[in-house]
């Protein structure tokens, strides 16, 4: 009878070994499974920056061609960005050419019957347009808006100013501008302005069609300007 009870008490503590042993076996190899994935993982990564790093095409082709990857912070990079701003800065100046005058003198034309106004540069951008004395020479041609304005001191009762274009020997009047004057004080303004298509070589010029015409020149009420559009 002590016989079995002692080998049965073996048998229970043999068994209790061997669940141990497997329960513990399980978790070790639950651990490992664990670690060779976290292993594999830590190797993608690694070898995804150096694909990164090294610029070559991943296996999968989302990437494929050889690049090189931007360092904004070397001074090749910031080379790149400065001529890429030049050229943007270039580009946007060619196409928005501008010219801003204001009245440097005013003189009659006898021949003509036309007081012709002289002017000086206000404000000015880009090469598509160039200013010189009375006149504005169209270099790049295109659509461009145009617009001035004269302030007038003069007791005629209708007074006004008109912009005529000449190019190849042919003068076309682009723009008008008529304004009555008042009785009790002979002072007015006439602006006009509108928009033109503008050959390369035209040449744009603003005139009163009336000789010794009085004008005030003063740059914030007689000027000329055209932009590109």
């Amino acid at each position: 009878m002590e016989k079995r009870c002692v080998l049965l008490v073996t048998l229970v503590c043999t068994s209790l070994a061997l669940t141990l042993l497997v329960v513990q076996w399980r978790h070790i190899r639950s651990v490992t499974v664990e670690l060779m994935d976290l292993e594999r993982r830590v190797r993608a990564l690694q070898k995804g920056q150096e694909w990164w790093n090294e610029g070559v095409c991943c296996p999968s082709g989302t990437c494929c061609g050889v690049w090189e990857s931007p360092r904004f912070g070397s001074s090749r990079g910031k080379r790149d960005l400065s001529s890429l701003g030049k050229i943007r800065q270039k580009r946007q100046t060619e196409r928005r050419s501008f010219l801003h005058l204001i009245p440097a003198s005013a003189h009659s034309n006898d021949e003509r019957d036309l007081t012709v106004l002289t002017w000086a540069l206000g404000q000015s951008q880009g090469v598509g347009l160039q200013a010189s004395g009375e006149t504005i020479t169209v270099v790049t041609e295109g659509n461009y808006f145009i617009y001035s304005q004269v302030l007038y001191k003069d007791a005629t009762w209708v007074m006004g100013h008109m912009i005529t274009k000449r190019l190849k020997g042919a003068e076309t009047k682009l723009m008008k501008c008529l304004k009555s004057m008042p009785s009790n004080d002979s002072v007015n303004t006439c602006y006009t302005a509108g928009v033109h298509f503008l050959e390369s070589g035209s040449v744009l010029e603003l005139s009163i069609p009336r000789k010794s015409a009085e004008l005030i020149l003063v740059a914030h009420a007689t000027f000329l300007g055209i932009f590109s559009i």
